[in-house]
């Protein structure tokens, strides 16, 4: 069983290698062109850290296996959306990015999604078109495919969104 807690500033170095095992998953399947030029850099980590929105997945060891921000209230980047539209757009909402685990650990997207929905009903993330993992994955837990959006260096993503009735 997987358990998440908020990440330590000491714990910068263990991320951005997280980070870089993701950015490996992502090239072995397929998807060359998102997490590219560094990203996500040391300053975003920090910043997520001070800004409380940083979480670590930990295994039975207390070995820090996955990583993910989870960010309530609006995502500038989401208030435009194109070919399609948000489930909802009144409700408020939190954003979940840079989900990353190491290469040989399991469940940690599932850990990070089910730990989200129980801290608020509805949801949003968005990914690269190229990352069909992902896209497995928040289909699989009962996300729904909403449309494009676009990033502010203007790079696209595909959209997606989950309300939990409760």
């Amino acid at each position: 069983m997987l358990q998440i807690r908020k990440t330590k500033k000491e714990e910068i170095e263990k991320l951005l290698d997280i980070f870089e095992q993701g950015r490996r998953i992502m090239r072995e399947n397929g998807n060359l062109k998102q997490w590219t030029g560094g990203y996500p850099t040391r300053e975003i980590v920090e910043r997520d850290i001070e800004n409380e929105n940083s979480y670590v997945c930990l295994d039975e060891s207390d070995e820090i296996v996955g990583t993910f921000a989870f960010i309530p209230g609006e995502e500038p980047t989401y208030a435009r959306i194109y070919e399609g539209q948000w489930l909802d757009e009144d409700q408020s909402y939190a954003t979940i990015h840079r989900l990353a685990s190491t290469v040989d650990s399991h469940g940690v997207a599932a850990a990070c999604l089910e730990w989200c929905e129980r801290q608020i009903s509805n949801l949003r993330a968005d990914t690269h078109r190229d990352n069909y993992i992902l896209q497995h994955i928040l289909l699989k837990h009962g996300f729904s495919y909403c449309g494009v959006i676009y990033l502010q260096n203007g790079d696209e993503r595909l959209a997606y969104q989950k309300i939990t009735l409760s």
